[in-house]
């Protein structure tokens, strides 16, 4: 299934989901939350590691292919993050989330049939409440 594809089902169109890390942890997110979920494809992961910052930026350009997309971004700064800011211009209905974790990816492979601004709040407002001190 392509990443936009509608494996989780629901009547729209599913929007695309990147997550773009450092290391691996964008990998191991993506299987993770395809692992608990089942839903396989949704989600595209990308490394920055050995990209400079116009091969991050042109493989995030290739992942998102000028579609309705939230970007989850690993840190709230950094090289990720700016490489997903200079997409936003050229693409009005392009979101992005910073401080990625397993409860926002699920959260989003279940409702991606909303519009970006929905699928990223959701998103953002279930991350933040999956954190906690116990």
């Amino acid at each position: 299934m392509s990443p936009g594809g509608a494996a989780g089902g629901g009547e729209g169109k599913a929007i695309r989901g990147v997550v773009v890390a450092h290391g691996g942890v964008a990998a191991a997110l993506v299987a993770a939350a395809e692992e608990i979920s089942g839903i396989h494809g949704a989600l595209v992961p990308i490394s920055n590691s050995g990209l400079d910052r116009d091969s991050l930026e042109r493989t995030l350009l290739a992942a998102v292919e000028h579609q309705p997309a939230v970007i989850f971004v690993d840190l709230p700064s950094g090289s990720c993050l700016f490489a997903a800011m200079r997409q936003r211009p050229e693409q009005p209905e392009l979101r992005i989330v910073t401080g990625v974790n397993l409860v926002m990816l699920l959260e989003f492979l279940f409702h991606r049939e909303q519009t970006p601004d929905e699928v990223a709040r959701r998103a953002a407002d279930s991350g933040a409440r999956g954190i906690g001190a116990r």
